[in-house]
This record gives C-alpha cells, structure tokens and sequence, in this order.
C-alpha cells in the first residue's frame, strides 16, 4: 500500500506560501506558510496533519484491536496533541499526546487497559515517530 501527497511552495520560509494535495483530493491545495504553523492563521501545517493522522491510525488500530476481543465500541474519540520544539538543529516534534474517551460495551478497565497500550504501540503511526508517545483513556 502506498499513499501519496505533494507539497509546492513558492518564496521563502518565513514569507512564502505552500499548497498540499493529497492522492485521496481531501486535502486539495490546501494552504501552509510560516503563520498557518507558528502564528495559528487559516490553513493546515504538518504537526496538524501529524497530529490527525496518529488520532486516526491510533483509533482505527484500537477499532480492530477489540474487534479481535468480540468487543465492539459504541464510540472511540481520539484527540492528538503533537509537540514541536526547538533545539540544536531546528525543530523537531518530541512528543504525540493521544487522548482518548471511549464507550464499549463488556469490558473491564483492566483488559481495556492492556489493548489500548497494544493499539498505542502498534499503530503504524506510532511505529513511525521518533518521539515520546502517551496514552491517557477514560472508559465510559
């Protein structure tokens, strides 16, 4: 399986302007610069997307994880919180903090416990990033 996304950027890192596209067209040049990233303007910027893609491999993973169990979700929601700081070199993202409430029927908190660490640690996602990665859940 491979997947596929451009990036094009004119002008300089603090002033230029960048669009990204994706091979599926959610993102459709969609805008980035300097200040969708560090100034919190309209646009998207790669810790954002990071951040939506370890959210959503993370849950999908855990969706199959306790489908293994005979346990089916009522829901699962995932929020991501990627860091980025600075240090030597540049910037680099130190940290993916998943947050995660979730509904399923028939299981305790331990068992739930133990898939969720297996889901966090399995997600391709996860296997991916080169950072400290956390898991704070709440069963309902």
């Amino acid at each position: 399986m491979n997947r596929t996304a451009n990036a094009v950027w004119t002008g300089t890192g603090r002033d230029g302007k960048g669009s990204l596209t994706t091979q599926s067209g959610v993102l459709d040049a969609t805008p980035y610069s300097f200040t969708t990233r560090f100034e919190n303007e309209k646009g998207t910027n790669p810790e954002e997307l990071v951040a939506a893609a370890h959210a959503g491999c993370f849950t999908m993973a855990l969706a199959f994880a306790l489908q293994r169990e005979n346990l089916t979700p009522t829901e699962l929601k995932t929020e991501a919180v990627v860091t980025a700081e600075k240090d030597a070199v540049g910037f680099k993202v130190s940290k993916s903090a998943l947050k995660l409430t979730a509904t399923v029927p028939g299981v305790d908190k331990d068992k739930f416990g133990e898939i969720a660490k297996a889901a966090k640690e399995g997600c391709p996602i996860s296997r991916l990033l080169n950072a400290e990665i956390t898991l704070d859940w709440t069963l309902a």
